[in-house]
């Protein structure tokens, strides 16, 4: 499972934060991942695996408290943010004069920020710890990603086989799930961007590497 992490003060107020240090939920975000920890809260976790940036280590703590089975919480520096170089810390309505604002929209795999890091190298490191962690896990472990908005993007659109140059077509909310499942075969986008629901059904998944021809029967239990 992908999490973004909860609503940060930059995120309302329109800065981008990149990895600035200090930059901590505010109340809303408090309440998405309260939300976010309660629809996972019959769900078995093996493991939490996080950005190191606040915002998602407190997200990350979150989903992990009041459990009975309380995942251990893993810090991976290849999920933090991307290297927005000298555009952090700036506001988005300043950034979308730039002329590199309609190549980050438009073409991302030619994006470079200015003193920072291109998005195909923010995809290639996330994606890579993505799949090194699952891979550490059985086929019916389920363990969560805590990281941020472009960084999910980018891995959904490599689950979903899409060029880079189309991950803005992907929407990811504050504290919303995602979920992936891999096998050897392929990735398989089970959900995106999901900010509501009980999602304990997926400790009952019997889900197997074949698609389901026909599309299959739904999540076991659902009525």
């Amino acid at each position: 499972m992908l999490v973004r992490h909860g609503r940060t003060t930059a995120n309302a107020t329109g800065l981008l934060a990149g990895r600035t240090p200090g930059v901590l939920l505010d109340d809303v975000g408090e309440r998405q991942a309260t939300a976010t920890a309660q629809r996972l809260a019959n769900v078995p976790i093996a493991e939490i695996v996080t950005s190191p940036l606040e915002r998602c280590t407190r997200t990350a703590a979150v989903l992990a408290a009041g459990r009975d089975d309380a995942p251990p919480i893993t810090i991976d520096d290849r999920l933090t943010e991307c290297g927005y170089g000298t555009w952090q810390n700036r506001p988005l309505s300043e950034l979308a004069k730039d002329d590199l604002w309609k190549i980050v929209q438009n073409q991302p795999s030619a994006a470079r920020f200015p003193e920072g890091e291109s998005l195909v190298e923010m995809q290639e490191r996330a994606v890579a710890a993505i799949r090194e962690h699952d891979a550490t896990h059985g086929d019916r472990t389920i363990w969560i990603a805590v990281s941020h908005g472009d960084v999910i993007k980018s891995i959904l659109a490599d689950a979903l086989g899409m060029h880079l140059d189309r991950f803005q077509r992907i929407t990811v909310h504050p504290a919303s799930v995602s979920i992936v499942r891999y096998h050897e075969q392929r990735s398989d986008v089970i959900a995106m961007n999901t900010e509501a629901g009980d999602l304990s059904w997926l400790a009952r998944s019997t889900a197997g590497a074949d698609a389901p021809v026909g599309g299959g029967a739904g999540a076991p239990g659902a009525s």
